[in-house]
C-alpha cells in the first residue's frame, strides 16, 4: 500500500502500579491521595497500541503515527520524556483528569474532537489504536465511543495481531473464550482496533527518537487544550480500596466439581 495510514492512538497516563494507591474524597469528588505526587507511567493497555502502531508505520511506507492523549498537563509532560524514546509518534495533547474517576462519554467525545481536528485527516486511510481496557479507565466503552463518534463502524477489540496484505486488508485475531483467537478480516480502512498484549515487545529507548519527538513535543504540551472529562451530576456514596478476605482450608482427594460448588456457595454467602 503506498499511501500508507494516518494510525490515531488513544492513551492516557496512569498512576505506577507499583505504587499504594488510596482513593479519598476531595472538594471537586473522589480522587487518589496525593494523586499529583504519584509517579505516573504509559496506560499498560496503551502502550501495546502504540507499540503496534509504530511496527506497522515502520512497515508500511508513508505511514504516519500521532498519539493523543487526555491528561493534567504536567504529569503528560513527565512520561512523555521516556515514551518519546520508544517510537516516533506526534503528540496532541488534552489538558484534563486522567484518573478513573471520570465520565468515557465525556473522554470519547474529547478524543473525538481532537482527531476530527488533525489537519489534513483522510479518513480512507485511517487507523484508530487504543487500549482494549484501561488501568484508571476500565469501563471498556471510550474507544467503542471514540470510534462511533467519528462514524468508524469496523470495530474490533481483543485484538493480539494485526497483518496487512498486500490489497491493503487487515487479517486480526480477536480473543474469545478459552483461550482461543477469532479470525476477522477488514478489507480497507477505516478501522479501530482495541487491542489487548498485542505480540510485540517494549520498544528499546533510542535518544535520537526522544529528541525529534520532544521538539514538537513541548509545543504540544504548550497548546494543550483544556478537556472536561468529570462525570457531571454523579455522586459517589463512598470510595474504598477493596478489602482482602482470606478463608483457607486444605483438603485432599476432593472432585472439582465439589471444589466449584463450596466456591460458588462461598460467595453466594
Amino acid at each position: 500500500m503506498n499511501s500508507g495510514y494516518q494510525i490515531v492512538v488513544c492513551a492516557s497516563i496512569v498512576p505506577d502500579p507499583l505504587q499504594t494507591l488510596e482513593p479519598v474524597a476531595g472538594p471537586q469528588g473522589p480522587a487518589l491521595k496525593n494523586e499529583m505526587m504519584l509517579p505516573a507511567v504509559l496506560d499498560p493497555w496503551a502502550a501495546h497500541a502504540l507499540f503496534e502502531a509504530a511496527h506497522l508505520a515502520r512497515n508500511t511506507p508513508g505511514s504516519k503515527v500521532y498519539l493523543v492523549s487526555l491528561a493534567p498537563k504536567a504529569k503528560l509532560q513527565q512520561v512523555m520524556m521516556t515514551v518519546a524514546q520508544k517510537a516516533p509518534f506526534e503528540l496532541i495533547a488534552l489538558d484534563g483528569p486522567s484518573g478513573g474517576f471520570t465520565e468515557a462519554a465525556d473522554v470519547a467525545s474529547a478524543l473525538a474532537a481532537a482527531i476530527q481536528a488533525i489537519p489534513d485527516l483522510d479518513r480512507s486511510r485511517l487507523l484508530l489504536f487504543g487500549g482494549w481496557e484501561s488501568a484508571s479507565r476500565g469501563a471498556g466503552a471510550t474507544m467503542q465511543i471514540v470510534g462511533e463518534l467519528l462514524g468508524i463502524r469496523e470495530q474490533f477489540q481483543g485484538v493480539d495481531e494485526l497483518t496487512v496484505g498486500a490489497d491493503g486488508s487487515l487479517r486480526i485475531l480477536e480473543r474469545v473464550e478459552g483461550g482461543k483467537h477469532q479470525v476477522s478480516l477488514c478489507s480497507a480502512a477505516p478501522a479501530l482496533l482495541g487491542w489487548a498484549t498485542g505480540n510485540l515487545p517494549e520498544p528499546r529507548n533510542n535518544p535520537q527518537v526522544g529528541m525529534l519527538n520532544m521538539r514538537a513535543m513541548m509545543l504540544a504540551l504548550q497548546k494543550a487544550k483544556p478537556a472536561h472529562a468529570a462525570a457531571a451530576g454523579v455522586t459517589f456514596a463512598g470510595v474504598a480500596v477493596p478489602k482482602q478476605q482470606r478463608e483457607t482450608r486444605l483438603v485432599r482427594d476432593m472432585p472439582a466439581a465439589d471444589i466449584a460448588r463450596e466456591i460458588v456457595e462461598w460467595i453466594r454467602g
